[in-house]
C-alpha cells in the first residue's frame, strides 16, 4: 500500500508558517497552552471546511479514524470535542483575521493576470453581503429577527481569481450600506454592487477618491436626462444617458453629473437599469461588468453553507468571529496551489 503524504498535508504546505507564527506571538495566542496549539486548531478547522464537516462530533470522529496519519498531516496533539470547542471560544480571533488577509494578499498575487471575461486592465470588485443563520437559543448575542440570530458577512470579492480582499463581520441587523463606509477605495479601480447599496452621499465618494461604481438603480429614481448616446440594441443596450439627480436629497448628495445604461438580458428576460460614474468606457462593457456579479453570489452561497451554527460548538461571540475568519482563511491555501501539481494518493 502507498504510505505517502495525504492530500491535506500537501495543500497546507502552501501555508506560511513564519508568518502564521507572527500572528500568534502578535497576540498571544499560545500562551500558557500546554497541549493543542493554534495550528492545531488551523488545522482542525480548515480540515473540515475541506471534507465538509458539519459539527465537532463529526469533526472528532473523521480525524480519530485517521490517528496513525494525523502527525504526518501537521497535527502535534491528539483532538478531544471539548478541547475545540474551548480553543474556538478562547483563542483570539484576531490570530486568523491577521493570517487570513496574508493568504489573501498571495492568492491575488498569483491570480493578478486571470482572465476577466472583459476586456479591461483596471482591477474589478464586487461587493455584497451573506447572512448565516444562527440559532437564536444558542446565540443570544446576535439577534435577527424573533425567532432567530444571525450575522452578516460583507465580502469585496477580486473578480479575478475571485478571491475576497475585504471582508467585515457584522450583527446581521447591520445595514450592507454601512460596509461601503469601511472600504479604502482604490483610485481606477471598478466597484460592482446591487441596489441594496444606493445611497448617493456615500457614492458620490467614489467620484473624490477618482474609483468607479457599477450599481443597479432603482426603478423609482428621479434624475433629468441631459444627453443621450446612441447605442446598438442588437448587443442589448436599449440607452445610454447622461443624467442629472433631481431627487431632493439624490441631488444635493450627489451634485454632479451620472451615466445610466439601460440592458436587456435576453439569457433570463430582465431588463437592467445600471447606474455609474463612468464616462469612458463604452456601455456594453459597463453591462458585462455587472453581469460579472454573479460570481461573488456563488462566493456567498458557498460561505452559508459553511457558515453553520453548529460548527464552531460555542455560543460566543468570539468562536463565531474565529470560525468565520478561519472560514475565509481556507481559501488562501487552496488557492495558492493554482500551479503545483498534487498527488492523488492519501
Amino acid at each position: 500500500m502507498y504510505a505517502g503524504r495525504t492530500i491535506f498535508s500537501q495543500l497546507m504546505d502552501f501555508l506560511p508558517l513564519a508568518e502564521f507564527h507572527r500572528c500568534v506571538e502578535r497576540y498571544r495566542g499560545d500562551y500558557k497552552v500546554q497541549s493543542f496549539s493554534c495550528l492545531d486548531q488551523f488545522l482542525s478547522l480548515a480540515f473540515a471546511q475541506l471534507t465538509y464537516r458539519e459539527s465537532l462530533r463529526d469533526i472528532e470522529v473523521c480525524l480519530r479514524s485517521m490517528q496513525p496519519r494525523l502527525y504526518h498531516m501537521g497535527f502535534r496533539s491528539e483532538l478531544a470535542r471539548s478541547t475545540l470547542a474551548k480553543a474556538n471560544e478562547q483563542r483570539d480571533w484576531r490570530i486568523y483575521a491577521d493570517l487570513a488577509q496574508v493568504l489573501i494578499r498571495e492568492a491575488r498575487q498569483l491570480y493578478a493576470h486571470e482572465e476577466l471575461g472583459v476586456e479591461l486592465e483596471q482591477t474589478v470588485y464586487a461587493l455584497d453581503s451573506t447572512t448565516i443563520d444562527l440559532c437564536l437559543a444558542l446565540f443570544p448575542w446576535a439577534p435577527y429577527e424573533r425567532s432567530k440570530a444571525a450575522v452578516k458577512m460583507h465580502t469585496l470579492l477580486d473578480l479575478r481569481g475571485n478571491i475576497p480582499s475585504f471582508v467585515l463581520i457584522t450583527p446581521g441587523r447591520v445595514s450592507d450600506l454601512r460596509a461601503l463606509d469601511h472600504l479604502v477605495l482604490e483610485p481606477g479601480s471598478f466597484y460592482v454592487m446591487d441596489r441594496g447599496y444606493i445611497h448617493f452621499a456615500r457614492l458620490y465618494r467614489f467620484v473624490l477618491a477618482a474609483a468607479f461604481f457599477v450599481v443597479r438603480a432603482h426603478v423609482n429614481m428621479q434624475y433629468r436626462r441631459r444627453y443621450s448616446h446612441p447605442v446598438d440594441k442588437s448587443t442589448g443596450l436599449r440607452g445610454d444617458q447622461t443624467i442629472i439627480l433631481s431627487g431632493r436629497h439624490s441631488c444635493r448628495d450627489y451634485p454632479v453629473p451620472a451615466r445610466q445604461i439601460r440592458y436587456y438580458d435576453a439569457e433570463h428576460d430582465l431588463r437592467l437599469s445600471i447606474l455609474t460614474n463612468n464616462f469612458v468606457l463604452p456601455a456594453l462593457t459597463i453591462a458585462q461588468i455587472y453581469k460579472c456579479r454573479w460570481q461573488i453570489e456563488t462566493y456567498a452561497s458557498h460561505c452559508t453553507s459553511f457558515g453553520r451554527s453548529d460548527s464552531s460548538g460555542r455560543n460566543d461571540c468570539l468562536s463565531g468571529s474565529s470560525s468565520l475568519w478561519l472560514l475565509t482563511g481556507g481559501f488562501g491555501p487552496g488557492s495558492s496551489n493554482k500551479h503545483p501539481p498534487l498527488s492523488l494518493y492519501a
